[in-house]
C-alpha cells in the first residue's frame, strides 16, 4: 500500500490500470488496497466512464486525500489591472 501512496504523490492522479502497470501488480490488488487506504481516509476514490470510439470504459481514479502537488514551473499568469 505505500507504493500505490508514492505513486500517486508522485503522478497526483491514477487511474487504477495505471497504477497496476507502474507498480506490477494485478488489477483487482490494486482495487483491494485502495479500498483500505479509502476507509483510513488517505486516498479519495471516484468512478469514472470514457468513451474510446463508441466503447465505454469503466474505470476508477484515484488521489492522496489533501495533497496538492507543486506548480509546473514556468511563466504564471499575471492577474489583469
Amino acid at each position: 500500500m505505500i507504493e500505490i501512496l508514492k505513486c500517486l504523490k508522485k503522478h497526483g492522479e491514477r487511474l487504477d490500470s495505471q497504477i497496476a502497470d507502474e507498480i506490477g501488480i494485478p488489477l483487482e490488488a490494486v482495487r483491494q488496497h485502495v479500498a483500505g487506504l479509502e476507509r483510513t481516509g488517505d486516498v479519495i476514490a471516484c468512478n469514472l466512464t470514457r468513451f474510446n470510439n463508441g466503447l465505454r470504459t469503466d474505470a476508477w481514479l484515484y488521489r492522496v486525500s489533501g495533497y496538492i502537488p507543486p506548480a509546473a514551473p514556468g511563466r504564471k499568469a499575471r492577474p489583469a489591472k
